[in-house]
């Protein structure tokens, strides 16, 4: 536990994954040595691709010691909140809330959660210069060592080091804190996923150049500007009043990502400015009206072939069958009769319009009718179709006081400064999932993203779960939350998902899950490092009392994490004659430190007598076995091989 994060991290390499992936698809381009050859490799791209020798990019103090960071893997564990997760409300609640660093816990869930986060939405600090950011580095790395690991000259080190130790809000400092954040958080995004990040004026460029380094430029979506204050500050010193922040947008993979759309009669009712004539695709007062039963169609009069000349090409018609194709055949050709255009005094054709496409013709026919008119020709009708979302618009109106949402469900009381708006974060979250979704939010702050959530899932009967982090920053003892019992902001947090989700049961009596499962990220203490440091495996002596230091949840968490369980996932314990194994899915963990050779000899029987149990890996706690049983454990595992076919492997972890 730890020690083995600890070798791994002094010895690691920031281009590993990177390196293990080009050697995967490309294992001609590393010589015999494992030395990458970049003439090789741009030889087996040059044909039809495009190599550019020079390019644009951002470069800033502390960027490959950024890249550094997020190579790390956190030597922290997660301790579950007993008293919170085993209350009737979140024991069996698939929501999470972590109170830590957001490295740290980024660093966990990538784990269990890569590739599985649908929507991320993250309001970090603005680096205003009065919003308290600074740069808080705990990695402790000397001149020398960053020298050694980043492979840089002692002037660049010596400004890092500086920069990294003296509380630095420069813009840098700022960029070298967010950089390993939005590169873990790209790893937890579904293909089709998308990452929203509020920023102002302060950091707005900085990050576009960020985000295009991490997530690509060709995946940024939009920059929504959301109106925050319509009025504007009436005295705003130098230059214009400012009415409005910024949301940058960028997925995962911009191929896979769908269309935004918003709910129209939520538009309407919140941003009727914007959202003005969309609960049809066609305004009825523009255009002509038939109706077909009890089907709308209209005349498309605004479209002709001087509007839209690339869409000019031939329409058939078949009155026997009814068929509609856009083939260039005879107009009398099988019985298909030509739909032509009608014409008005001057020879424009008003009447045939191309408003769609060949292939959305061929595509949605049944969309389409086709009507005789008096004098025998016929015309071509689009059916009027009720909408019940339209795309969002990187404009967004009408958004609610995060100030007053907040006041009002804390009894009057500001417990939290300047929180977002449920009504801002419903519409992102809102425009691209789907009931059952996953959303992240690493910057929780006043849990903006949980109450929304509950209220989507409330309203829609959806299941959406929410992974929420926030540090236990310290509140003001002079702030109004500390004189009303909140001593760190996670506290705050943590109470409005109560509060909200008592309001929201109360009003709607929804069935959802209003609960969360609460997680602390500690640090491991020095004694105790120095204990991991010292422990050497031995044949005959192990050291049960390190198991208590962490305690049997917290590694049991820690671990089912690490092997792809999540934080969500329960453990049965498994109680063989006299000791006590606990058992995840296909895993056994072996934790306590008294095991004996009868659970072993039961444990074998298990195997060989119960057809179901298929238990393929065992995980030990070294620290809590000798070698001598830990070898005796492998040995009389081989029966179940030669027996049941399983093949068990047995991982030991210090």
């Amino acid at each position: 536990m730890i020690k083995n994060v600890v070798e791994k991290n002094k010895n690691i390499d920031v281009n590993a994954d990177k390196m293990d992936k080009l050697k995967e698809m490309f294992p001609n381009c590393f010589n015999v040595n494992g030395e990458f050859d970049i003439s090789v490799f741009e030889e087996e791209l040059k044909e039809n691709t495009s190599i550019i020798k020079e390019g644009y990019g951002l470069n800033f103090l502390g960027k490959n010691y950024a890249k550094y960071v997020a190579s790390l893997d956190t030597e922290t564990i997660l301790v579950p909140d007993e008293k919170n997760n085993n209350k009737d409300e979140n024991k069996n609640s698939e929501n999470i809330y972590i109170s830590g660093d957001n490295i740290d816990a980024l660093k966990h869930l990538v784990k269990s959660y890569s590739g599985e986060i649908k929507c991320i939405y993250i309001d970090p600090p603005y680096n205003t210069g009065s919003d308290g950011f600074v740069y808080n580095d705990k990695f402790n790395l000397g001149i020398d060592k960053l020298v050694e690991v980043l492979d840089i000259n002692e002037e660049e080190a010596k400004r890092i080091y500086n920069m990294t130790n003296a509380k630095s809000n420069s813009h840098s400092a700022w960029l070298t804190f967010m950089y390993p954040r939005l590169y873990l958080a790209r790893q937890l995004l579904k293909k089709d996923g998308v990452i929203f990040i509020s920023i102002d004026d302060n950091e707005q460029s900085n990050l576009k150049l960020l985000c295009d380094n991490i997530y690509g430029e060709e995946n940024f979506i939009n920059q929504f500007s959301w109106v925050s204050n319509i009025t504007g500050r009436q005295i705003s010193g130098k230059g214009a009043a400012k009415t409005f922040e910024t949301v940058l947008a960028y997925a995962r993979n911009i191929d896979d990502c769908e269309n935004f759309s918003i709910d129209i009669d939520f538009a309407k009712k919140k941003m009727p400015d914007t959202y003005k004539g969309f609960e049809k695709d066609i305004r009825e007062d523009e255009f002509g009206k038939y109706s077909v039963g009890d089907t709308l169609y209209n005349h498309n009069r605004k479209f002709n072939e001087e509007t839209r000349p690339t869409l000019v090409f031939s329409i058939y018609y078949n009155p026997s069958t009814n068929d509609i194709i856009t083939d260039d055949i005879n107009k009398h050709h099988n019985g298909y009769i030509e739909i032509k255009p009608h014409t008005n005094g001057d020879g424009i054709h008003k009447y045939h319009a191309w408003r769609w496409s060949r292939q959305k013709i061929e595509n949605e026919k049944y969309n389409l009718i086709v009507l005789t008119m008096s004098n025998g020709d016929y015309e071509i009708h689009t059916k009027i179709r009720d909408f019940k979302s339209t795309t969002l618009k990187d404009l967004i109106t009408n958004i609610s006081n995060g100030d007053d949402e907040l006041i009002k469900l804390f009894d009057g009381k500001k417990c939290f400064n300047y929180p977002k708006s449920v009504d801002l974060v419903r519409v992102l979250i809102n425009s691209i999932t789907t009931r059952n979704e996953l959303i992240l939010d690493f910057f929780s702050g006043s849990a903006t993203t949980a109450h929304t959530v509950l209220e989507l899932n409330a309203k829609d009967k959806g299941n959406r779960k929410y992974i929420l982090v926030q540090l236990p920053e310290l509140c003001d003892t002079k702030s109004e939350a500390y004189k009303n019992g909140y001593k760190t902001i996670d506290e705050i947090g943590q109470e409005r998902i109560r509060r909200a989700a008592k309001k929201i049961k109360e009003e709607t009596n929804a069935d959802i899950d209003y609960g969360f499962k609460h997680y602390t990220i500690k640090e491991v203490n020095t004694n105790t490092l120095d204990k991991l440091e010292k422990f050497e495996p031995n044949y005959v002596i192990s050291d049960g009392s390190i198991l208590d230091e962490f305690g049997i949840n917290a590694v049991l968490t820690t671990w089912m994490n690490e092997d792809g369980y999540g934080l969500t996932d329960k453990y049965e314990k498994l109680e063989l004659e006299d000791y006590t194994a606990y058992k995840c899915q296909n895993t056994i963990y072996l934790l306590n430190w008294n095991i004996s050779d009868l659970f072993i000899k039961a444990l074998i029987e298990k195997y060989e007598k119960e057809e179901n149990f298929d238990c393929n890996r065992i995980v030990m706690f070294g620290y809590s076995f000798t070698l001598n049983e830990i070898q005796t454990l492998k040995d009389n595992l081989q029966q179940v091989k030669n027996i049941k076919g399983i093949n068990v492997e047995v991982i030991t972890r210090y």
